[in-house]
Parts: C-alpha cells; structure tokens; sequence
C-alpha cells in the first residue's frame, strides 16, 4: 500500500459516529474508499449511512415517550458507535493497521471531529427548529410578542448556518481561510447570545420558553469555546486540543439532547 494515501482513522470515525451518527460514519468509510479509488463502495458506504440515520430516529420516534425517558442519554450513540466501529474493523481494520505499520498518513482528530459536529447539526436541524418555532409555541397561549420571537429565532437559525458552514469546507481549504471562517463563526456565535438575551426581554414569555432560552446561551458558550479550540488546533497544526473539542462537542451534544 502507497503510505502516501490518507485515510481516516479507526479512532477518528468511532468519535465522528458518536457524535454525528450513522450519516457521519457512511462519509468518513467513504472518504477511505475514495482514497482506496473504490468510489463505487463509497457511494454505497454514504447510502447505507443516510439510510441508516433516517431508520435510527424512526426508531427512537417510534419509542413512547415513558420510557425514551428512562434510557441514559448516552446509550444510544454508545450502541451504534460500537456497531460502526465493529464494521470498520472488519471492512478496513487490516488495511488502516498496514497503512499505520507503514507509517503512513491519516487525517487530523479534529477534522474528524468537525465532521461528525456537522453531521449532528444536519440530524437535529428539523427537530430543533420545529421545537423553536412550532413545537413549543403550539401548545402554549400566544400572550406574548411571537412575531418578534420568531423573527429573533430566524435570525438565530440563518446564523448557525452560516456558522457550521465552514465544515464543509475543511477537508479542502488551506488553514489561513479556515482560521478566517471559523473566526468569523465566533461573531456569529456572539451575535446569538445577544439574540438569546433579547428573547429573555420578551414580556410574558412563558416558562418553558424561558427554560429553553437558558440552554440556548449555554449552546452558544460551548460553540464558541468549539470554535476557539479548532482555531488553536489550525494555526498551531496540531492534535494536542482533540480531547478539549472532543470533549466540548461531548457538552454540546448533551445540551442538543436537552433541547429535544
């Protein structure tokens, strides 16, 4: 095997899927094809992801609610993350062993970890902004000014999309644009909290809404420690701060499993 190739590895897509589940573990397995040129696998690897992420949330939908409430937060990404990491190892463990043996090269943790943040944004974004704008309010009596909350949250939701789209970049751009993007996600963060404080202004904003306002300006803390740990790990090109992130995106997952 050529130890110029890069792969991904096991370690990094294990975290990815944990994180980001199935749809991230079917993209990094298809990068690895497409570094082994088996693109046709590849694109079967992705399916089997997507389809697999859709599957998995019809089945914790499917769930009453009693007892989805009784199953530890963790379990679950616990349960598919070993199941991934078994796939991997029986489908590319020889190969990325030889390629380490041979010193070969493989992608950065944090990379990795970026993608399987992404991917997790992209699972949660129908139900987060479902219970920011339609969920909560249709079960709760309009006396206050929702025309402003919801024009608040737009703003909100059209920020974090302009924030997490550097990580669908990271794979090709050079480090000084990603530094750029990621800097210029830590306004937009900024910009949210102030949103989220705003919202807090709102006369006879009820109680569950105010509940949730406080997890959103943790949201928006713990993006921004994200953001400023993969700027360090870019500009000083190093893995030393992947359990910093890893361990950050760790409480950001916590805080989305909150929200849901």
């Amino acid at each position: 095997m050529e130890s110029s190739k890069k792969f991904y590895s096991q370690t990094a897509i294990t975290i990815a899927t944990y994180f980001g589940g199935p749809l991230a573990a079917g993209y990094l397995v298809k990068k690895n094809y497409d570094t082994l040129e088996q693109p046709e696998n590849g694109k079967k690897a992705l399916i089997i992801g997507i389809v697999s992420t859709i599957l998995l949330f019809i089945g914790i939908f499917s769930i009453p609610e009693p007892i989805i409430d009784k199953i530890p937060n963790a379990l679950i990404p616990l349960i598919y993350t070993g199941i991934i990491y078994w796939i991997v190892e029986r489908i590319h463990g020889d190969i990325l062993k030889t390629h380490k043996e041979s010193g070969g090269e493989f992608y950065s943790g944090w990379k990795a970890a970026g993608i399987g943040a992404i991917a997790m944004v992209i699972l949660i974004a129908g139900i987060f902004l479902s219970l920011l704008i339609t969920g909560d309010l249709s079960n709760t009596q309009l006396n206050f000014d929702s025309e402003t909350y919801d024009r608040e949250i737009a703003k909100f939701t059209d920020n974090e999309n302009n924030a997490i789209a550097v990580f669908n970049v990271i794979e090709t751009q050079t480090s000084e644009y990603l530094i750029n993007e990621f800097n210029k996600a830590l306004v937009l963060w900024e910009e949210n909290l102030a949103i989220v404080e705003r919202l807090n202004g709102i006369e006879n904003l009820p109680k569950e809404l105010l509940d949730q306002n406080t997890k959103l300006l943790k949201y928006c803390e713990l993006r921004i420690k994200h953001n400023e740990l993969i700027v360090k790990a870019i500009s000083e090109d190093t893995d030393k701060y992947v359990s910093e992130i890893e361990d950050t995106w760790s409480e950001i997952d916590q805080v989305l499993n909150d929200l849901k």
